[in-house]
């Protein structure tokens, strides 16, 4: 065990009286963990908020079979000898999800009170950031490479060659495309996020807008070897809706069925009235969007809507994707407190549902059905 040696030489042992009692009730009246330490190293008092995060039956034990890690035993340690504050860093896991907690550590009276502030989600968020720019930075390198290597050729070998310079530079319009898109994906993802909050209260007819989308993709799915099929059972219902984020939405759904649909396939979009949606509690209307590709492995379901996330990277790049589609059609369904829901199995194709809540008043779907 180790030894505290000059633990009662310091600030502490001068500190005024405050007695266990006393400290007892302070720890109780915080809610966030809190743990008392004797100049001797033993616990003298948890409160419930600590019984949940360490367990209970520390009362009486060392502080050091009760924590176990080094980093933050030595910051304990310093304390106790010097009796000055200090911070340290207690890492957790709470079902499978890991946890960090900054640890405040301060003399009061003749003990130490260790202040338990949980920065899980700081932590998580810092990370999201982190890995936002990484990947953003990863997306516009690769076809900024590319652009560099074309130019310098074209003002080298290529300048009088002019089969390749043709080859050269429509190669360059189609990395500058993505570079545009993945541009035009940032700046609406950034948009949808900044209004999430604020719920629409224009009612929309889904029909109309499905009808739109499909008749301004018609030649991007044709082109693709496929054919769209809409069954339309909603019955003209409204919803309260932001029409341009709808009308996004659709767009993407109708996108990556035709481009991870199976050539020559059919796209089968359906709007159906629900009489009444138990997750809303209210009536609602269902998009779906089927495509009979290869579908989706299950393991990959779950993260699809991460930004940048992809099943098959060479062949998002290959077709077009920037890996932000379905990022965006998640914020927009949470803005419009509706849900979203991919089902997928191989050689299955994979159905993309969109449910959204209707209009309070709204007639109810099996009269006008």
């Amino acid at each position: 065990m180790r030894s505290l040696g000059c633990a009662r030489i310091g600030c502490i042992e001068k500190a005024g009286p405050v007695t266990e009692t006393e400290i007892v009730a302070l720890l109780e009246a915080v809610p966030l963990p809190m743990m008392a330490v004797d100049l001797d190293g033993r616990v003298t008092g948890t409160n419930r908020a600590c019984v949940n995060l360490l367990g209970d039956g520390l009362v009486g034990r060392h502080f050091i079979t009760a924590l176990r890690q080094p980093t933050l035993l030595d910051a304990i340690e310093a304390a106790l000898r010097s009796g000055l504050a200090g911070k340290g860093r207690y890492l957790g896991r709470e079902g499978a999800r890991d946890t960090t907690y900054l640890v405040h550590i301060a003399p009061v009276g003749r003990q130490i009170v260790l202040t338990f502030e949980d920065r899980t989600a700081a932590e998580d968020v810092s990370a999201l950031r982190r890995d936002f720019v990484a990947n953003v930075s990863h997306e516009l390198r690769t076809p900024l490479t590319a652009l560099n290597g074309f130019i310098e050729t074209l003002r080298g070998p290529a300048k009088d060659d002019p089969a390749a310079r043709d080859r050269f530079l429509a190669i360059m319009g189609r990395e500058t495309g993505r570079m545009t898109q993945l541009v035009g994906d940032l700046l609406s993802l950034s948009r949808v996020e900044e209004n999430e909050r604020i719920r629409p209260d224009e009612p929309v007819v889904i029909a109309d807008l499905v009808r739109t989308a499909l008749a301004e993709l018609d030649p991007v799915i044709t082109a693709a070897g496929c054919r769209a099929d809409f069954v339309d059972d909603s019955g003209g219902i409204p919803v309260p809706a932001d029409p341009g984020q709808i009308r996004q939405v659709i767009g993407n759904l109708l996108e990556n069925a035709t481009k991870y649909g199976a050539e020559g396939g059919t796209i089968a979009v359906r709007l159906t009235a629900i009489t009444y949606l138990t997750n809303l509690r209210q009536n609602g209307l269902e998009l779906s969007v089927h495509d009979d590709g290869d579908g989706i492995p299950a393991h990959h379901i779950p993260r699809l809507t991460e930004r940048f996330y992809r099943v098959d990277s060479h062949r998002n790049r290959d077709v077009g994707g920037t890996g932000l589609g379905l990022a965006i059609v998640k914020h927009i369904v949470n803005r419009h407190r509706g849900r979203l829901r991919i089902d997928s199995g191989k050689d299955s194709g994979t159905t993309i549902t969109v449910t959204l809540p209707a209009f309070p008043d709204a007639d109810d779907p099996a009269s006008s059905a």
